[in-house]
Parts: C-alpha cells; structure tokens; sequence
C-alpha cells in the first residue's frame, strides 16, 4: 500500500504465518544427511484429510517430515502424523500452461478468467486488458531480469514451468483470499510472492474495468497509467514479480535462510515505476524517490549490522519503512559500485539449503567477507544517497 509520505509497503515474501511454526519444527529435525535437495525422489503421501500429495522430495526430516514439491510448482510441507500412507510416485505427467492454469482456476472463486503468455500463467478477475497490460509488465522485467544478471557474471536459469500470478477485481475479494496466508497484514498489502505457492497475489488497484468506456483497443496503458493508483501499482507488481523471479531463477532458494535485506533488497531495486513509459517500467536501478527520501530521513549508525543479523527490523510494521529504505540504499550502492562483489555473495546465498537456519554471526561473517565492515558499507551508502538527493535524481 502507500504510506502516508507516499512509499510503498508490502510483506517481506516469506512463508505464509500459519505454517511458520510447522517450517520451525520441521527444521528443528532436519536429518543431517539429506544431502542437496534434487526433487528426485517422487512420494505419493495419503495424507490425514483425505488428500493425495504427489510431488519430489526437498527435505526429509529425520522424523519422516516431508517438504514436498508439487508438479505444478507449489511446496507443501507435511507433518509425520498425517502420513497414513506412503508409496512411490510415479514420473510427473507434462501439463501445458493452458492445463496448469485451468487447475489454478478451478480453485479460485468463480468470475476469473485466463491469460497465457510465454513466461506466464495469469488467472485474472478484472479486464482483459488490465491483465494483457500487467503481462506485458511482467515479461519485460522477465527479460530485463535474465539480461542483468547475466551481464554481471551471475547464470540466471529459465523457471522450469510457468510463472503463475494472480489478480483479484478489488482489494475486497483480495483481502478475503489473502487473509489465509496472511492473517491481518492481508490488509495492509496490494500484493504479495508466497514461496510455498509460488505464486504473486494482487488486485486491479485502478478499477479497470471503470476505465474501460469510450476506450479504443490498445490505449489500456494509457488509462492505467493516468490512474492516481500506477505508481503504486507498478511497483507493487514489479517488486513481486521480482521475487518471483528471484526464487525461481537461481538467485535464491526458496524456503531457504537468504537474508531479508538482500531478497528485499533486490527488489526494491528493480521496482522504481516509469511512468512516462507506456508499461510504466522501463529500467533497473533507478533511483528510488521515496526510499531514498526515506534512507536519508531514518539513517542511523548501526542499522545495517542489525539486518545482516536478523530479518524482524524488515517485518515489523513500526521498523519495516525505514528498514525496506536501507535495504535499498545498500543494495543500490553495492550493485552500482561492487557487482562482481555482489554477485559473488547470491552465489554464497544460493547454496543455502531450504529450511536451513543461518546463525546472526555467520550472516555478519559471510557479509564481511563480501563487502567488509557493515559500518563502513552503510557509511559509504549514506553518502552515496547524499549526493543522489543533492543532484536532484
């Protein structure tokens, strides 16, 4: 959402909270042997509901936990006492997008409808326009995305299957779906990217279809740029699709203990809207107005060491503006001026396994020997921000 000095706010992308006991637990008995998750073991589990879960194995707990991957892209954790029965699954029957997104509809509340494009499976519940318009978004940052990181030495790999979004018609029937994975902070969000989904969640926040009159085919870009919601909206979008991406590409492990600054971080850094461009995003690394606004109003000594240490600055809603602000402006530096350093840590980061937990001092241990002193980077991002605002960008 936007906040009262006009940034945008969003949930850090990490597991829904009503599973976030049942993550901790099944961590607490990960089996010490299981090795690199490769999906290649396949389960079929009868499950305590009712249920067939059919998918690859990503982690075994020594207590027979199970982290399962679907074929359709969600994780599903399950718990040792709700297996009544386990066999082995046979191999995964190949579905095409137009098949995965009539499965995703049929879970969705009626008056949704599909959008295929090459990257993406788009279930939406406002215009079709609204959606071509929100695809073509999304496949530019799709491109975008593979192009910068390839050209800082970082392989970026092609999801395996489609990218599945979401777009609810309102905030209401939004907020209503949301709450199950969000509980109340479903409220305080216009989007969101749910690991254990796989999937970004978000709503028209321009109420397209009251867009639509008088309007000729193709000009939906224009109208939703003109809407006072477009910057909010495109970087809502831009910044969980980024996650997305990032998730799904190599740079992180989903499930995994990459810290909260580098995943928000990154996205931030992408999500700067444009919207003297006709998509409303046109490039990375922008300078990011209010984070920077907000960096420099907020700085304070110190802050950066305490977010290599421990995500909670990022998720509480009284710290989470000024911390999202610093994640930016550190990620901003670092990439303008040390990606080859940066890109050497992702790749630190993506050997991390999921559900692995990362102690406070190794996070500051394999940050230092990345950047160096958190002080100094946080020092050096502070006047870098400085002379951003100074020369007006």
């Amino acid at each position: 959402m936007l906040d009262r000095e006009g940034s945008v706010t969003r949930m850090p992308a990490r597991p829904p909270s009503r599973v976030l006991t049942m993550i901790a637990l099944l961590a607490l008995t990960l089996a010490q042997a299981a090795g690199e998750p490769t999906h290649g073991d396949r389960v079929e589990l009868r499950v305590t509901d009712g249920r067939v879960v059919r998918g690859g194995v990503v982690v075994e707990a020594a207590d027979g936990g199970l982290l399962v991957a679907h074929d359709d892209g969600r994780w599903e954790l399950v718990q040792p006492g709700d297996v009544i029965r386990r066999a082995n699954a046979p191999p995964p029957v190949q579905e095409t997008p137009q098949q995965l997104g009539r499965q995703i509809l049929a879970e969705l509340p009626p008056g949704f409808d599909l959008l295929v494009t090459k990257h993406y499976v788009i279930c939406f519940a406002t215009s079709r326009d609204y959606a071509k318009w929100c695809a073509a978004v999304f496949e530019r940052l799709h491109d975008a995305f593979g192009n910068f990181w390839q050209r800082g030495g970082l392989d970026v790999t092609d999801p395996t299957g489609p990218l599945v979004v979401v777009i609810f018609a309102d905030r209401r029937a939004f907020q209503t779906h949301a709450t199950t994975t969000l509980g109340a902070a479903s409220g305080q969000v216009a989007g969101y990217y749910d690991m254990l989904s796989n999937r970004v969640t978000t709503f028209d926040l321009t109420g397209s279809d009251a867009l639509a009159g008088g309007r000729r085919p193709g000009d939906a870009g224009l109208a939703i740029l003109a809407s006072p919601e477009a910057a909010g909206l495109v970087a809502t979008l831009v910044h969980e699709a980024t996650h997305q991406l990032a998730f799904n590409g190599g740079l992180h492990r989903r499930l995994a203990p990459v810290p909260l600054w580098v995943s928000e971080g990154i996205a931030t850094y992408f999500e700067t809207p444009d919207l003297r461009n006709e998509r409303g995003w046109r490039a990375i690394g922008e300078v990011n107005p209010p984070r920077l606004e907000r960096f420099l109003k907020s700085y304070r000594p110190g802050t950066l060491a305490d977010l290599i240490r421990d995500d909670e600055p990022l998720r509480r809603p009284e710290t989470a503006v000024d911390a999202y602000a610093t994640a930016w402006a550190v990620t901003h530096h670092l990439l303008q001026t040390r990606k080859a350093d940066f890109v050497a840590y992702l790749r630190v980061l993506a050997t991390k396994r999921p559900l692995a937990e990362d102690p406070p001092q190794q996070r500051l241990d394999e940050f230092e020997a990345a950047f160096g002193p958190p002080d100094e980077v946080e020092a050096r991002a502070f006047k870098a921000a400085t002379r951003m605002a100074a020369r007006g960008r």
